[in-house]
């Protein structure tokens, strides 16, 4: 119910199990059937929780609203857990004008080293 970078202490509410799929991105596989049904994207900005009132709302004013939730995104690859909401807006409308497949690609190649490296998890 609440974003990871709003916790306090995060590591107090992961199991060592879950802490080992947080770092590793494994906690994502599942959104893979949401992209086989067209309710997600590999690439697109990553989907806010319902009560993220605030980052709905400026992704709604710059038109990001009307991109699919990507698994992986620019602003995941640019700072993921450690972004203030405004530069992950900042990064979902660059995106949003510069989306195309080639900037696809390199974002997903991108995101296989951050996984790997562990880079920007909180």
């Amino acid at each position: 119910e609440m974003a990871t970078d709003m916790l306090e202490d995060p590591y107090k509410w992961l199991t060592p199990i879950g802490n080992f799929l947080r770092k590793s991105s494994l906690d994502e596989l599942p959104q893979i059937f949401c992209v086989f049904i067209g309710k997600m994207s590999f690439v697109g900005p990553r989907p806010a929780l319902y009560n993220q009132y605030e980052l709905i709302e400026m992704r709604t004013q710059k038109g990001i609203h009307r991109l699919l939730p990507g698994i992986t995104g620019w602003a995941q690859i640019n700072g993921r857990d450690e972004l203030e909401l405004k530069d992950k807006v900042d990064y979902d409308t660059f995106y949003l004008l510069k989306k195309s497949l080639l900037f696809d690609l390199k974002i997903i190649f991108k995101t296989i080293i951050k996984v790997l490296c562990a880079d920007g998890v909180k």
